[in-house]
């Protein structure tokens, strides 16, 4: 294999599971006032165009990794969702 194309799928890799720690953390502790939605709304964004560029270059490593790093962005936006109320709830 090719050490570009290992570079470039580990690096994706990296990338595409930095937010796991993240969801964990609000799964585990239904908390998640930590939680900027703008950074996941941008990275969201950011991801869904590195697809768009993977797509026009029929690279499956981006694809991939940046369509898994999109859905991470889409599940901490929908945990933060969720758990808002909560969050709410216990500040009053």
């Amino acid at each position: 294999m090719d050490t570009k194309l290992i570079i470039g799928i580990g690096a994706g890799v990296l990338t595409a599971i930095s937010a796991m720690p993240q969801i964990f953390k609000a799964l585990k502790t239904k908390q998640v006032a930590h939680v900027s939605p703008f950074m996941f709304i941008i990275l969201a964004f950011g991801n869904s165009a590195w697809v768009f560029y993977g797509i026009l270059l029929k690279d499956l490593p981006i694809i991939i990794t940046n369509s898994f790093s999109l859905a991470m962005d889409i599940i901490i936006l929908l945990l933060k969702l969720l758990y808002h109320k909560k969050d709410e709830a216990e500040k009053s």
